[in-house]
């Protein structure tokens, strides 16, 4: 079988732009509500609602942000009882009807409060995280008010489920500066990208909207999709290791 292809930055983003063209007809309204619905039902498959029902939904101003609105919305419809830490919302009309949606289906969003009082007050009143901060076009430093945020979700002890690349990462390099979020679970969209070949947690590929002539044409040879799930789960690093000696 032909291996799964990692993308680079500058690759992603071309797939991208390359969704959203006038040949493919999308629009970032639906690739944002179907990535979105993707990382909810991730999440949802890794950690059950008895057992894990607060989830905190961190999200950041970009795209990455958005998909983490829509998810927290879908995982409000799935019984969960989700709460958004949203501290530097994006400008654009889109990310404003997101957060609009959210509080029409009363998920709170945390205030902003000096010294992240108000995130370290729902860290330790959650289940499970799901980081939405940076996507694949992050570039370092991290700033404030994120910089001080990271340890603090880092610290928590509690499950992150990142979205396409954990937050801090270099999306090619991994997370070689270290001040990277070390999640338990990833939900890489699309297809993953090369900094996260070598993560060893649970690893779901969500996407199920790339057109089979955009998968040709750029070799992306994804694997199929069971039924009707929005996920498919990726064999383990070792699991992929141990298959390539037999």
């Amino acid at each position: 079988m032909t291996a799964l292809r990692y993308l680079n930055a500058k690759l992603a983003q071309q797939i991208d732009e390359e969704l959203m063209s006038a040949a493919r007809a999308f629009s970032l309204d639906q690739l944002m509500e179907l990535a979105g619905l993707a990382c909810a039902q991730a999440l949802a498959t890794a950690y059950t609602r008895e057992k894990h029902p607060r989830v905190l939904v961190c999200c950041g101003p970009g795209n990455q942000g958005g998909d983490g609105l829509v998810a927290a919305r879908h995982l409000g419809m799935f019984g969960y009882k989700p709460t958004i830490w949203y501290p530097k919302p994006g400008s654009k009309d889109i990310y404003k009807r997101l957060q609009q949606q959210c509080t029409n289906m009363k998920i709170p969003t945390l205030d902003n409060t000096p010294d992240n009082q108000s995130l370290r007050t729902a860290l330790a009143s959650s289940d499970v995280i799901l980081d939405a901060i940076f996507g694949f076009s992050f570039q370092p430093p991290v700033r404030a008010p994120f910089d001080a945020a990271l340890p603090l979700i880092a610290q928590s002890g509690l499950p992150i489920v990142s979205v396409d690349i954990p937050s801090g990462w270099n999306v090619e390099r991994g997370n070689v500066d270290g001040v990277g979020l070390n999640p338990d679970v990833l939900v890489s969209l699309t297809a993953p990208k090369e900094g996260v070949r070598e993560f060893a947690g649970r690893h779901f590929l969500g996407g199920r909207f790339v057109p089979k002539s955009l998968e040709e044409k750029f070799a992306l040879n994804l694997p199929e999709y069971p039924g009707f799930a929005q996920i498919v789960e990726l064999p383990r690093v070792n699991e992929s290791s141990d298959a390539q000696k037999l």
